[in-house]
């Protein structure tokens, strides 16, 4: 694969079926463009000294909670509660329950911070105080209210309401309901209370009469009645587990309000929370507890509202996308567009999901007898909705169609149903049995005019087909790039939450300036996301005359943009985070890519034109070593010798060339540095020349062919790679050394679970979704600058020795949640704390501090083997090992690695494999 081609693979996300701007971008002229890649005069390659001036340049825990009938805890994902539950009542197990009991079951999250915190925080961040323009949002954890209403029981509409201060409270309070999976923008984090939360003093005088006695009518969901036992209008129902319960004798009651028609639906009920016995206990805590379970309750009111009982989960979440992305980016929207996406609430339920069904399948085109659901009761009529509206387009007529049309409508029939096609048109298509080639057959006959026919026979074979509106694709897909801020998720982001697959972690969004600036902005960064996946598409195709188009189109943009623009954007003042939602940065891994590209086809002044122009454009750059490097190199297949050496040397100087590019210039200008070029020998020689120690070891092959990964026999018999074999001679004749394989991934887990209340602590802008598994910043220098103070105490702690107590702390309170870097499944507790140990508080400080200065650059790389022992008094040494097969050497990421780790005080080798020499 390319470089670069992952990156943008993941950069494109989800591929569109219709892009806007396609007939422009293969149609349109270039201006003063030809088949080769120009330079401007001034970065023509006639003066080497101008041709290599480039610019110098906290979490929250799993929560717990107790199973109101049985008593054990149990995992707060709702999924996980009515499973216990069911669980529970079809056994029997009963224990003896108080109407606060049963109260304080709220399976949700609590604030991460409190009140007080949160306008401290304000006050730091702002340097204003409480600055009304700064966002402050505590986000709770992913089961919200949203989701409790469908497994626990939700609230709908209250019958009476509560008066005095009371009903004051809860009129302010239920303006802003609280929102699970996105940022509100207008809810104060101190407005979301439970039963430990510090009570408003204005609420203190509301006295027991006043909680006890109100009706609400609520319903029951999420449990299936008996289809065997009748149920009766005005039934009573009791939300006691154990009716005979003395200690609850006045527990919450009620009655069925209606019958639903299916036994899955929802159960509409009143209940009553009567007087309560207090048995001794102080009523004025009793009373503060039943207060702030109140405004829970009509917080859940207020979220049902938006939830109405007949809508199904995946509806609540495309419409809670729609609804979010609408209010917080309005200056994105056209007046049009803003009307197109609204209506969508008004269509029917069946409409709605009919379109958000066909929207995630692959698509474009639909048979209408295909189209069936559980959840739709007449897809006919929910069709025609949409149609109605434009959000799908219905196709009847064979005049409609043109070849691509016909091209998609052929792969939704069988092969058997294109056979017949064959036979009704009588055309011998000896084209194989293939559905592939009975396309190309029929599909060749149309073009050449031979068979006139094929587009009403294929639409008579197929029925009425329907395809999604090129508008709601491309305003959905806008949607959901400014949701999630990124191509790689989507809709199925929300279903793995509800299922309970991923869990994100939880953080505070503090928002104070816009990702798109204006509507232009975000067009051209849309067109720039096209040009991408026309590059992808035209890669997979292998169409050298696209893609070399494609890159023509890139490089004219980012030459064409004025450098004010540019510097504007990429100045090391601009948080470089936003540079990566610009459609500069998507053009500059468009001409990345196409540089490894030319380079493939040889074209190398083509590619060198390219590097320099990216070069000069993206002065503070993290891939500016890597652009750098490879100019020196393509410099040196042309034979510039002498202008490659002045590129590495000038890179050299350049305080964006890190790490393993670092070290490879270092290595050509040792090279290409040879008098009579150079007569000095650079000061880093001798640093760069330090060996590595090796050892060797010898396997027998089962196989050793080139352009295959090797093969050996390890010691018990079993085929390992090179790596596995390495690990049994550790174990073994090595030493009795214990060990993992995980290359990077054990040292990123270990800087994620050591780091990650930095990580997920409070900072303006870089979290702006509830679907991050780390700050937008990450991977930019801002990251350790930002949050300077707060690293290096963690490191300090770290260094002084409690490192194993901070691991131990975090994989308690985090294991399972979502966070980069971490692997909870490869590695378990007891064999990270063994690694913290045996490598030491000094050393895991350094590795860490070097992970949060520049983590983009040195997330790579890492040894392959990490080997720990214990000696006597629980003291213990750690090895870090990078394994080689035959014919593999170290790259220079690999050795930039081992380097840094041995200036660290780590004990380093490299273990190389080789097949055991056969005696003839």
């Amino acid at each position: 694969m390319l470089n670069g081609r992952e990156s943008l693979i993941r950069l494109v996300g989800k591929r569109r079926h219709f892009l806007p701007s396609l007939q422009s971008l293969l149609s349109d002229p270039l201006a003063t463009r030809n088949d080769s890649i120009e330079n401007t005069e001034a970065e023509k390659l006639v003066d080497s000294k101008e041709a290599t001036e480039f610019g110098s340049a906290s979490g929250s825990s799993e929560k717990l909670v107790t199973c109101p009938v049985c008593g054990h805890k149990v995992s707060g994902e709702h999924s996980d509660i009515n499973s216990h539950l069911d669980a529970c009542l079809s056994r029997g197990t009963k224990r003896k329950l108080t109407q606060q009991t049963l109260l304080q079951s709220n399976f949700w999250s609590q604030p991460k911070i409190s009140s007080s915190e949160l306008e401290s925080l304000g006050k730091n961040v702002s340097g204003r105080g409480s600055d009304k323009s700064l966002v402050q949002n505590a986000v709770p954890g992913l089961p919200d209210f949203g989701a409790a209403e469908e497994n626990v029981i939700s609230m709908c509409q209250s019958s009476r309401k509560l008066e005095s201060d009371m009903q004051t409270h809860i009129d302010d309070s239920s303006e802003n309901p609280v929102n699970g999976y996105w940022i509100d923008y207008s809810t104060d984090t101190t407005q979301q209370l439970s039963p430990k939360n510090e009570v408003p003093k204005g609420d203190m005088e509301v006295t027991m009469d006043e909680i006890c006695g109100v009706t609400l009518e609520t319903y029951i969901v999420g449990r299936r009645f008996s289809d065997e036992k009748k149920l009766l209008l005005g039934a009573s129902i009791s939300l006691l587990r154990d009716p005979n319960n003395d200690k609850d004798p006045n527990a919450i009651k009620g009655h069925v309000c209606s019958i639903p028609k299916h036994p899955f639906d929802c159960v509409p009920i009143q209940i009553a929370c009567c007087k309560s016995i207090f048995n001794g206990e102080k009523e004025s805590e009793v009373l503060e507890d039943f207060k702030c379970l109140w405004k829970v309750a009509k917080r859940v009111v207020e979220s049902a509202k938006n939830y109405p009982l007949s809508m199904t989960k995946y509806q609540q979440n495309f419409c809670v996308l729609i609804r979010e992305v609408l209010r917080s980016n309005p200056h994105l929207f056209s007046e049009d567009e803003k009307f197109f996406m609204e209506s969508f609430t008004s269509l029917s339920n069946d409409s709605q999901r009919i379109f958000i069904r066909l929207y995630t399948r692959k698509g474009p085109w639909f048979r209408m007898s295909n189209i069936s659901y559980a959840e739709v009761l007449d897809p006919q009529e929910a069709v025609k909705g949409l149609s109605a509206v434009g959000y799908v387009c219905l196709f009847e007529d064979a005049d409609e169609l043109d070849y691509n049309d016909i091209k998609e409508m052929l792969n939704l029939l069988t092969v058997c149903e294109l056979r017949d096609i064959s036979s009704k048109l009588k055309k011998n298509c000896n084209s194989g049995t293939r559905k592939k080639d009975l396309i190309e057959a029929l599909l060749s006959l149309y073009k050449n005019g031979l068979c006139p026919k094929l587009p009403s026979v294929v639409l008579e074979k197929t029925g009425v087909c329907i395809q999604i509106s090129s508008q709601a694709e491309s305003l959905i897909w806008r949607a959901e790039r400014l949701f999630f801020l990124n191509g790689e998720q989507d809709l199925s982001t929300f279903l793995l939450v509800d299922l309970g697959i991923v869990k994100y972690p939880t953080y505070n969004c503090i928002i104070s300036e816009q990702i798109f600036s204006g509507r232009d902005d975000l067009l051209a960064y849309e067109e720039a996301i096209e040009v991408a996946q026309l590059m992808d598409q035209a890669l997979d195709g292998n169409n050298a005359e696209v893609l070399l188009r494609l890159i023509k189109i890139a490089d004219s943009h980012i030459s064409s943009s004025s450098m004010k623009a540019i510097k504007s954007s990429t100045s090391e003042s601009a948080p470089k985070f936003l540079l990566y939602f610009s459609a500069l940065w998507v053009y500059s891994k468009v001409v990345s890519l196409g540089v490894s590209f030319l380079e493939r086809e040889h074209r190398y002044n083509d590619a060198i034109n390219l590097l320099k122009r990216l070069l000069s454009r993206f002065t503070f750059d993290g891939r500016r070593g890597y652009w750098t490097l490879r100019l020196s190199i393509n410099l040196e297949h042309i034979g510039y010798l002498n202008e490659s050496l002045a590129v590495a040397e000038d890179g050299l100087q350049d305080p964006w060339v890190r790490a393993g590019s670092r070290m490879a210039l270092q290595k050509r200008i040792l090279r290409l540095g040879k008098p009579p070029r150079r007569w000095k020998t650079p000061s880093f020689s001798a640093s760069l020349k330090r060996k590595i120690p090796e050892v060797h070891v010898q396997g027998r092959p089962l196989n050793c062919e080139i352009g295959m990964k090797n093969r050996f026999y390890g010691e018990d018999g079993e085929q390992c790679g090179v790596e596995q074999l390495a690990l049994q001679y550790y174990a073994g004749e090595g030493g009795g050394w214990q060990g993992v394989h995980t290359e990077s991934g054990i040292w990123l887990t270990i800087f994620g679970l050591l780091m990650w209340d930095i990580i997920f602590s409070d900072a303006p802008n870089v979290f702006r979704t509830r679907f991050q598994t780390a700050p937008l910043d990450l991977e930019t220098d801002s990251f350790y600058l930002m949050r300077k103070s707060c690293i290096e105490s963690q490191l300090q702690r770290i260094h002084d020795g409690m490192a194993e107590e901070i691991l131990i702390m975090s994989w308690e309170c985090h294991v399972g949640t979502a966070c980069r870097g971490v692997n909870w499944n490869k590695l378990s507790l007891t064999e990270l704390r063994a690694a913290v140990s045996c490598i030491g508080g000094p050393c895991l400080a350094s590795l860490c501090r070097h992970l949060a200065q520049d983590y983009r650059s040195w997330s790579s790389g890492m040894p392959d083997l990490l080997l720990w022992r214990f000696n006597q008094e629980y003291r213990g040494e750690a090895k870090l090992v990078e394994v080689k097969g035959p014919r593999d050497r170290l790259s220079e990421q690999q050795r930039a690695w081992l380097l840094f780790l041995m200036d660290c005080g780590f004990n380093t080798e490299v273990c190389k494999v080789s097949p055991v020499q056969m005696s003839v």
